[in-house]
């Protein structure tokens, strides 16, 4: 689209004035894309000029005053009009711009002003336009930055929400501009997630299409220490119970329970792990007596939409639960489906002692070492022995079974696939439609090798219950090591966007960092693996594909002591996923990780 006369825009005047609306976009690392490739970034910002800005400038009634290859200079009578012009650029320029790679993305970023102007030929000028300039540098990548009048304008007008960064000093501008950066809710994909968690664009997590819930751990207000297993399995039981329903997002515990002991902003939160809605509570625990509170939070309003009280005697805590879940359930429609009212209702235990011992094993198997594994199964055992009708102590059970190899390397794949699937089977006889008791049917086929029944196993746990990370997981793997790794990174990224702090978080990485490999993409292995090793020191199975991509990329001296390094941390490891091919792993892969090890120097 031509670029209009300036002075059609503010009158024939050069010294005539207009109230307007200044909205300036200018394009992210534009000298390093063209530096990478610059007819094929030139090639796709016209196409995003036909397909998505001009279009959407024209229907918002907007008007281009200046451009200058990688920047637009566009004026608005309407203050609405500009913002939801900007909005829809940013929400749509990812999704036109197509599957590229992080490093080659095309962003915008775009900062809105509204005043006076002064038109002088094509040209225009005043402080509305400059501080809509500086304010675009203010924003993160694919972001919105407005002044407080902009936002005083729109905020009960259009959905949006806004983060307040303060009172910014800019460039060349004379007093403090108040600003704000736009919260609207885009199109979740995979791309959005993966710049946000994998790449940390500091970009809030979109909102999922659906209702979404993050259930904090309950407070334990017993004043007995001992009763904390007591009171985060009463949350946990209700993140399940919540997490069975297809129409909801339900934020996996580990991650939820990230703010357990600490006064917590509501909205903080929500953002942090991307939910519009909280739940949080309480559990005081007395003699035979039970009181729970909860209260359901709507992060966006800050309203409490429902919140109650239960006193029970201490055998019908899980009378309790169900009643809090549903009520949670009905209080965040018309969104959840009339039928998601019915959920289907996992079995209570009969006996609250083998629930205790259940919970108290999970606690042990989420500190990750081979000695808390051995803590756990000795815990699911006991919780097997007192209650032989309670399905999740025979998970938990074959969990600590397979961990042995698939994490720790202290059981041979073997022996470790035909133990778990002797406890997950018991599982199944008790509840066929168990989708944690699928996920880890899942684990056992991998660990024989037969993955065919592993996607199988894995697809009917995801049919059952969308929401489980641990099943996401379990399938990224599944894909990356099977030579599928941009479908495996997908299912990873949806991994991290359910669970982004909890037990899988981890190993999750481990499948992102495996994907750029065997995609060959070396530089996003080490660019992805710092930031990792930040986060998670001391997790030792993807050292190897970042030393390997270090090999590949030539820098033998960086990849020969990150090699040193690594088999000083972990000896035990380093030794087990180097020696054997696992059997989920593609033998050609497993070659291809070995030759960037050889060339960071690996001892054969």
């Amino acid at each position: 689209m031509s670029g209009s006369n300036a002075s059609d825009l503010i009158g024939k005047s050069p010294d005539r004035r207009k109230l307007i609306a200044v909205v300036y976009a200018d394009m992210v690392g534009y000298s390093r894309l063209i530096g990478l490739d610059d007819a094929g970034t030139l090639e796709r910002l016209r196409t995003l000029r036909r397909e998505v800005i001009d279009p959407a400038i024209d229907e918002h009634g907007g008007r281009i005053v200046q451009t200058g290859g990688d920047s637009l200079l566009i004026v608005f009578d309407s203050i609405d009009g500009a913002v939801r012009c900007a909005v829809k650029v940013q929400e749509h320029v990812p999704i036109h711009d197509g599957d590229q790679p992080p490093d080659r993305a095309i962003r915008f970023r775009i900062g809105i002003n509204i005043g006076d102007a002064i038109a002088d030929g094509t040209d225009l000028h005043g402080d509305s336009v400059n501080v809509a300039v500086r304010l675009q540098a203010e924003c993160p990548p694919a972001g919105i930055c407005v002044t407080r009048p902009v936002r005083d304008h729109v905020q009960d007008r259009l959905n949006l929400t806004f983060e307040e960064l303060g009172a910014l000093s800019l460039k060349n501008i004379a007093r403090p501009v108040e600003a704000f950066v736009v919260r609207c809710d885009p199109p979740v994909t995979s791309e959005s997630v993966e710049c946000s968690l994998v790449h940390g664009t500091n970009v809030g997590l979109p909102l999922p299409d659906k209702p979404s819930i993050a259930v904090l751990a309950f407070t334990n207000m017993s004043g007995d220490p001992e009763q904390e297993y007591f009171s985060d399995g009463i949350a946990d039981e209700i993140i399940t119970e919540l997490s069975r329903s297809r129409s909801l997002f339900v934020i996996a515990r580990n991650s939820s329970f990230t703010y357990k002991g600490r006064a917590v902003d509501i909205k903080q939160v929500a953002r942090e792990l991307g939910v519009r809605y909280v739940l949080e509570g309480s559990v005081r625990r007395s003699s035979d007596r039970v009181r729970v509170i909860a209260q359901l939070v709507d992060a966006g309003s800050s309203n409490h939409i429902w919140a109650d009280r239960y006193d029970r005697a201490i055998q019908d805590v899980f009378a309790v639960q169900d009643e809090i879940t549903t009520a949670v359930v009905i209080a965040i429609q018309p969104a959840v489906a009339e039928a998601e009212h019915r959920r289907v209702l996992r079995k209570s235990p009969s006996n609250l002692n083998a629930w205790e011992t259940y919970q108290q094993g999970l606690w042990y198997l989420a500190k990750g070492t081979p000695a808390d594994n051995q803590q756990a199964r000795n815990l699911f055992q006991q919780g097997a022995a007192l209650d032989r009708s309670f399905a999740s102590s025979f998970i938990g059970l074959a969990r600590t079974y397979a961990w042995d190899a698939f994490f720790h390397g202290i059981r041979t794949y073997a022996e470790a696939a035909k133990l778990t699937e002797r406890e997950v089977r018991r599982a199944l006889t008790l509840d066929q439609d168990d989708p944690e008791a699928h996920t880890v049917l899942a684990e056992a086929f991998a660990l024989s090798g037969d993955m065919s029944a592993a996607m199988v196993a894995i697809e009917r746990g995801l049919d059952l219950n969308r929401n489980s990370a641990e099943a996401h997981w379990q399938k990224a793997a599944f894909l990356t090591y099977g030579g599928r790794p941009t479908e495996g990174r997908r299912e990873a990224l949806t991994t991290l966007r359910l669970n982004p702090r909890g037990l899988f978080s981890p190993v999750t990485w481990g499948v992102i960092i495996a994907s750029y490999y065997f995609e060959r993409d070396y530089a996003g292995v080490v660019e992805v693996g710092r930031r990792f090793l930040i986060d998670y020191p001391h997790y030792a199975r993807p050292r190897r594909f970042i030393i390997a991509a270090l090999g590949q990329l030539g820098r033998q001296e960086e990849a020969a002591a990150a090699l040193r390094q690594w088999m000083t941390d972990a000896p035990i490891v380093s030794k087990f996923v180097v020696s054997t091919c696992p059997p989920w792993m593609r033998p050609e892969d497993h070659e291809h990780m070995l030759d960037g090890l050889r060339k960071a120097r690996w001892p054969d």
